[in-house]
C-alpha cells in the first residue's frame, strides 16, 4: 500500500509539472498584448510594463522564472489588478469553496439516495422520479436552474407572500447559500443517481446478494451492509472530478448570485488577457482537481482490497 501512494504522489507531482508548463505555453500563444487596449499607450510606457511583468525576456528566461516563483508558492503579480495573484485567490477562494463543497455535499448524499432508491424501487414511480430527476439535470446547465430558481423561490414567493425566504443575490446568510448550492449541485446529483443506480443494480443480481437473501437476511441489512459497500465504488472513482468541476462550473453561478468568488476575476482576466492572473487560477484548480484525485486513489486504495493486491505484485 505505501508503494501505491508513493506512486500516486509521484503522478500528482508530474502532472502538476506539465500542467504549469503548459498553461505558461498556452498563455502566450494568445493573440493581442495585455497592455494594448482601447487607449494608445505610448512606447516608452509599453516597455516599461514587459520590462516590470519580465515580457521582455526570452521565452525560455521568462519560463524558468515562472516556474521557478511557482516552486516557491509566488503565482505572480496580476496585470490588471496589480496585485499578487496569491492575494486575490486567498481573498475571493473561500467563498467559491464554500459555495463549491455545499454543492459537492448535497449532490453525493442525494444523489447515493436517490441512486439507492431507483435500484431497489426499480420500475415504480419513485425509479420513474428518480430518472426524470436525473435527465433534466444532465440536460439542463446550472445557470439556467440558477435563473429559475431565482424566479420562482426568489422572486415569485416573494411577491406572493412578502416576506424573502431565498434572496436571490449575495453570501452573507444560511438562506442566501441555499439557492446558489441547489443550483450547481444538481447536474452532479443527476450523474452521481444514474451511476449509483446502475452500480445498485449490478451488484443487486450478483450471486451473493442471492446467497444472503436465501440465508434469511433482512432486506434492509443486504442494502446497507452488502450492496451500497459495492456499489458505491464507481463514485468515489468519479469524485474528484465531480469536485473539480463542481468547482469550477461556479463561475457562471457565482456571476448570476453575484457571489464575491474566483469567477468575477477568471472571467474578467480572460477579457483582459491578464496571463498571470489566468495562469495562476488555472493552476491552483488544476493542482486542487490533481490532489482531489489523488485523495480519491488512495481512498479507493484503502477501500477496494483489489487495488492492495495489485500493487502487492508489483
Amino acid at each position: 500500500m505505501f508503494k501505491y501512494i508513493v506512486k500516486r504522489i509521484a503522478y500528482a507531482l508530474l502532472t502538476l509539472l506539465v500542467l504549469t508548463a503548459l498553461t505558461f505555453f498556452m498563455m502566450r500563444l494568445l493573440p493581442g498584448d495585455p497592455f494594448i487596449g482601447e487607449k494608445a499607450i505610448p512606447e516608452t510606457t509599453l516597455k516599461a510594463l514587459n520590462a516590470k511583468y519580465g515580457l521582455n525576456q526570452p521565452i525560455y528566461v521568462q519560463l524558468w522564472m515562472y516556474m521557478k516563483n511557482v516552486l516557491q508558492g509566488d503565482l505572480g503579480l496580476s496585470i490588471h489588478y496589480n496585485r499578487p495573484v496569491n492575494d486575490i485567490i486567498a481573498q475571493a477562494f473561500p467563498y467559491s469553496f464554500d459555495l463549491g463543497m455545499r454543492a459537492l455535499v448535497f449532490a453525493t448524499v442525494m444523489g447515493i439516495l436517490l441512486g439507492i432508491v431507483a435500484a431497489v424501487k426499480r420500475g415504480t414511480k419513485w425509479d420513474t422520479i428518480t430518472m426524470l430527476i436525473a435527465i433534466i439535470g444532465v440536460s439542463v446547465p446550472g445557470f439556467i436552474i440558477g435563473a429559475i430558481l431565482q424566479y420562482f423561490l426568489g422572486l415569485k414567493l416573494f411577491q406572493a407572500t412578502g416576506i424573502r425566504f431565498f434572496p436571490i443575490t449575495g453570501w452573507n446568510s444560511f438562506a442566501s447559500k441555499l439557492l446558489p448550492s441547489f443550483a450547481l449541485s444538481f447536474g452532479s446529483l443527476a450523474t452521481i443517481s444514474r451511476l449509483m443506480r446502475t452500480s445498485m443494480l449490478d451488484v443487486l443480481g450478483q450471486d451473493y446478494i442471492k446467497t444472503a437473501k436465501s440465508k434469511g437476511l433482512s432486506q434492509k441489512k443486504i442494502i446497507w451492509k452488502h450492496a451500497v459497500r459495492n456499489a458505491i465504488m464507481p463514485i468515489i472513482t468519479v469524485l474528484g472530478p465531480i469536485a473539480a468541476a463542481v468547482l469550477t462550473g461556479a463561475f457562471v453561478v457565482e456571476n448570476i448570485f453575484s457571489i464575491p468568488g474566483m469567477g468575477k476575476f477568471f472571467v474578467l482576466s480572460i477579457q483582459t488577457q491578464d496571463y498571470t492572473m489566468i495562469s495562476g487560477t488555472t493552476l491552483f484548480y488544476g493542482a486542487f482537481l490533481v490532489i482531489a484525485n489523488l485523495i480519491v486513489d488512495i481512498a479507493y486504495g484503502f477501500i477496494d482490497p483489489r487495488v492492495k493486491i495489485a500493487d502487492a505484485k508489483e
